[in-house]
């Protein structure tokens, strides 16, 4: 996507900025980033005008890449929407599946992926084993990864979800139990809830994202999109 983006008019105004990011809400305290790993705020973000804005919303199939070109052959999003100019809010790993917004508006990326933004992310997660409230308490009070340690999540234990069957199937370990977890995060590193899981020694068999702010995927199923309006 082509935009442009303004610098802070001053040193007070990096500073300010700065400050916000440091802010905590209900999901805990982020920690404060160098001048060089900082991401832009919204506020940085060309707004396209309401009339001109293009939502689309999209079941990303199993083993489909979160981009529109690739040299190998691999599906993209090329093969399942035609619109022109629209751009994937956040990644979604090529093993990972479910809902995918993309927009040409660079203020609702902002907010729908950058962690200042405060917008949550849903995961329907079927993880190998079956953990206690003591395991996922650390996933609640964030765990260490070797990019730092993660913002606590919300993570509860839910039904197994009516879902469509995953092409090709999930492979299971015989009398091994599995669990599905609804987790929701704030961030968006790469392959998070994947290493978070594994972390406390349940690897993550399935990842289903179900929602993006107020953003859900429906009913919608793998291969569909439909635009929307927000």
């Amino acid at each position: 996507m082509q935009t442009r983006s303004s610098r802070p008019s001053s040193k007070n105004s990096t500073q300010r900025t700065t400050k916000r990011f440091k802010q905590s809400d209900k999901f805990g305290k982020a920690k404060p980033h160098s001048s060089s790993q900082r991401k832009k705020t919204p506020s940085n973000k060309p707004r396209v005008r309401p009339e001109d804005r293009k939502v689309l919303i999209f079941n990303k199939p199993f083993d489909t890449l979160t981009q529109f070109t690739d040299g190998d052959g691999r599906k993209t999003l090329a093969d399942f929407i035609p619109v022109k100019d629209v751009y994937a809010a956040g990644r979604l790993d090529r093993d990972s599946e479910g809902l995918l917004v993309l927009t040409n508006d660079g203020i609702l990326q902002a907010k729908l992926t950058q962690p200042q933004s405060k917008s949550p992310k849903t995961y329907w997660v079927q993880v190998d084993g079956a953990p206690t409230e003591a395991d996922l308490d650390k996933l609640r009070k964030g765990v260490e990864l070797k990019d730092g340690m993660t913002l606590p999540a919300k993570v509860e234990v839910m039904a197994e979800p009516q879902v469509w069957e995953r092409n090709p199937p999930v492979r299971f370990r015989a009398n091994i139990p599995t669990t599905w977890l609804a987790i929701t995060i704030i961030e968006g590193r790469n392959r998070q809830v994947r290493r978070m899981t594994a972390n406390i020694g349940f690897p993550t068999l399935r990842l289903i994202r179900y929602s993006m702010g107020d953003v859900v995927l429906g009913d919608l199923q793998p291969g569909e999109w439909k635009e929307i309006t927000l």
